[in-house]
């Protein structure tokens, strides 16, 4: 191709990049000089020895054009204020081949340069507008069908591309998840939403690539790989050779990846249409075929840099900066137009500014549609719930010839049994959401032949085999990498994350990603989810701070989750029940907190007393989501509000309380921690004379701050009241780790300072 001589124009110093790269393309068509051929027919290749035919290759240029001619309009009109994102696809419209050489059934998860794949696989079904919708989706109209403007996704429910935000690597354990998923729902019955044969599409940078949580996607998908088990995944790395500022060594992804024994390379310049065609599709193929990831490293650049607000002739020299440009894809592929005689110049430089004028009129037009102004409407799609909805489903019980079956007859049966503890109950009410649900997994750490660390899983996996309960590798990210991917595909994943502390690893997997995506997709898609995580302060025997974590903040501001919390056998049961509808109905991602101190308890008061066991609730019962549980609801002279552990604590400190003061009191055992039902809290506190908040958490950030902020709030904030909390400390071994959490006689001591403060 012609580029861009030296010594450097004048014109090539200037600072606009969008405008200058707009300008090279118009004079690098007006002075072509090259040998004209024959114009192919469409389905002869476009030029000799190319894979890519006549009518592909103008389909392809075409989505190329839109992509650029988005670029260029986001650009200038959002000096404007009429755009309102300006990470282009500028260098990266190569990846157009790999939406033209996969199927719109296909998932996709793809990073934010996918103008011109996006628009390519617009042309997979008949009557969508490429162009329009991107320009809603540019102005943040609500009427944007990707994410119905609440934000610039590349995304689209008919064309199975799940809408993705400014994600560094973070969308390919759920790429991963969502191939392995494919694979897996035939095993266990379940219809796919898409073909059997669909393969997952992950793009991602270079700079990506090195991501920590790229790097657990890679190392999963070859773990997979190497025991032949079956991911078709097409992981596309798009190397441009930069991440903003920072220069990738030259090499260094060919290096890094094409030695892989589990992970298939394969590399294709996505920089020419021609010759890059076949690579791709080459790669494509494979994956379809063998199942088994595939690594496609897509040669690209980045022109126009790295966003609107990124001026890189700041810090790049106009040298580079020509030099780079000079390898604009959109100059091959004007190239490849004007010799295979498909195009004349002026031809091709009128489809060119028709397409401008096309880009330009619908940003026109999207800028007059309607935004996004109430904040009702702007949170709708972040946590839906239907009450009555949920509330039939998690009641449903048409499972009962399945119940005998598993449990192994009538008497059997866990609601027949004597009381149970809460380890056991937590145990009978997963073998009863497995006979409820056929497309129920549960996977993680030591789940399966082992029944979990605690025996909590004992039994699920001789009852429901490998096909739905396993193992997993030891990575939480992959975890719920896994969870999104099943979820993706209709079923009801329960991950299971063996410690709270080993949750911070991966949280951003449910903040970032699972509990986003129905906002970011206006509620057209969902990671409906059900992740148990084991818990909390108060082990004996097995101390220290990653197996008596007691901090929550990370899932306290977790937009859009649900956090249960039992204490109790029959009220874990319940809540199970309820959750596991939540997310079949309304496709929510919840959390169940599962104390780990209270898993075998029996006793409340005393040694041998047994008032810690409960009978197992019958399969047609269920708890409203928030419902609290109040002890001695008449009581008024001192109300504590607790969870977990601080249950049995106050209950206990209550006996002492009452005995001491004379003092009549009402335990309220919250039970759901996000959010907080604060009209519940309210209503409690409002009959309170004296009130407690028994926070087994940190001082800060801690759920007694939300208790406490709720009553205030609700005008019960000049009552006597306090906080029994724990300390702002990582939680040490043996005995020392009783003197940092809240302990009965702490409960009682602030009773008495209520007492003096009066």
């Amino acid at each position: 191709m012609n580029a861009i001589p030296n010594p450097i124009p004048a014109r090539h110093r200037g600072l606009n990049r969008a405008e200058i790269c707009d300008q090279n393309f118009i004079e690098h068509v007006r002075e072509w000089n090259g040998n004209v051929r024959a114009a192919p027919l469409p389905d002869q290749p476009v030029l000799p020895g190319s894979g890519c035919s006549a009518a592909a290759f103008f389909d392809l240029f075409e989505s190329q054009l839109i992509s650029r001619h988005l670029d260029l309009m986001a650009r200038v009109l959002r000096v404007k204020n009429k755009v309102f994102y300006t990470i282009g696809s500028s260098g990266h419209e190569g990846n157009a081949l790999v939406a033209r050489l996969t199927r719109h059934t296909d998932p996709a998860f793809l990073h934010y340069r996918s103008g011109a794949f996006m628009a390519e696989r617009f042309r997979k079904l008949p009557g969508m507008d490429p162009v329009m919708d991107s320009a809603l989706s540019f102005a943040a109209s609500k009427e944007d069908p990707a994410s119905g403007g609440r934000h610039k996704v590349w995304g689209s429910k008919p064309l199975w591309v799940l809408p993705q935000t400014s994600t560094i690597a973070s969308h390919l354990p759920k790429a991963l998840g969502t191939a392995l998923a494919i694979e897996q729902a035939p095993r266990i019955g379940h219809e796919l939403p898409v073909p059997a044969d669909s393969i997952a599409i992950c793009s991602f940078g270079d700079a990506s690539s090195n991501h920590a949580t790229a790097q657990t996607a890679f190392n999963a998908a070859a773990w997979t790989a190497y025991q032949k088990l079956p991911a078709p995944v097409l992981f596309v790395c798009e190397d441009n050779g930069i991440g903003i500022s920072v220069k990738t060594p030259g090499g260094w992804i060919e290096r890094n990846f094409s030695e892989r024994r589990d992970l298939d390379y394969f590399y294709a310049d996505g920089l020419d249409l021609a010759t890059g065609y076949a690579d791709v599709e080459r790669a494509a193929e494979h994956c379809r075929r063998t199942r088994r990831p595939t690594f496609l490293h897509l040669r690209t650049t980045r022109i126009m840099g790295h966003a609107g607000t990124d001026f890189e002739i700041e810090w790049r020299s106009i040298e580079e900066l020509v030099q780079v440009e000079s390898g604009d894809p959109l100059l091959r592929s004007a190239s490849i137009a004007l010799e295979s005689g498909l195009f004349s110049k002026e031809t091709l430089l009128a489809h060119y500014e028709a397409i401008r004028a096309r880009c330009f009129a619908a940003a026109e037009e999207a800028d007059r549609r309607p935004k996004l102004e109430a904040l009702d409407e702007i949170m709708r799609p972040l946590a839906p719930y239907t009450p009555d909805s949920v509330a039939r489903e998690a009641t449903r019980s048409d499972y009962a010839q399945r119940r005998l079956e598993v449990f192994g007859g009538e008497a059997k049966l866990p609601e027949n049994q004597p009381p149970k503890h809460l380890a056991i109950q937590i145990n009978q009410a997963l073998h009863d959401l497995f006979c409820k649900y056929p497309q129920a997994l549960l996977f993680g750490e030591d789940v399966a032949q082992k029944g979990g660390v605690y025996t909590v899983t004992k039994g699920l996996h001789k009852a429901f085999r490998n096909k739905r309960v396993f193992n997993t590798l030891l990575d939480e990210t992959i975890i719920l990498g896994l969870a999104q991917g099943y979820a993706n595909m209709g079923m009801l994943p329960i991950p299971e994350i063996q410690y709270l502390a080993y949750f911070h690893n991966a949280c951003d997997q449910i903040r970032g990603e699972a509990a986003s995506l129905q906002f970011f997709s206006n509620n057209q898609y969902a990671n409906p989810m059900v992740v148990r995580i084991a818990g909390l302060g108060y082990q004996k025997g097995f101390g220290g701070h990653f197996h008596n974590d007691n901090s929550m903040t990370a899932l306290r501001d977790i937009p859009g989750l649900v956090v249960g919390c039992p204490s109790r056998g029959d009220d874990a049961a319940l809540m199970l029940r309820t959750l596991a509808a939540l997310a079949r109905v309304d496709g929510r991602v919840s959390v169940f907190l599962e104390p780990i101190a209270l898993y075998m308890t029996k006793d409340l008061f005393d040694a041998g007393d047994n008032q810690w066991l409960f009978p197992y609730p019958a399969p047609d019962q269920a708890m409203v989501l928030g419902e609290g549980r109040v002890y001695e609801p008449q009581a008024d002279d001192l109300v504590i509000f607790t969870y977990g552990n601080g249950v049995p604590m106050s209950l206990r400190a209550a006996r002492s309380i009452e005995a001491r003061h004379g003092w009549k009191v009402r335990v309220v055992d919250l039970r759901w921690l996000v959010p907080l039902n604060e009209a519940f809290i309210a209503e409690q506190a409002r009959s309170a004379k004296r009130i407690l908040v028994v926070d087994e958490g940190r001082h800060s950030a801690g759920v007694g701050e939300g208790i406490i902020t709720a009553i205030v709030e609700s005008g019960s904030g000049s009552k006597p009241l306090q906080r029994v909390v724990g300390a702002d400390t990582y939680t040490p071994l043996a005995g020392a780790a009783l003197a940092v959490l809240p302990a009965d006689a702490d409960i009682v001591a602030a009773a008495a300072n209520l007492e003096r403060a009066r």
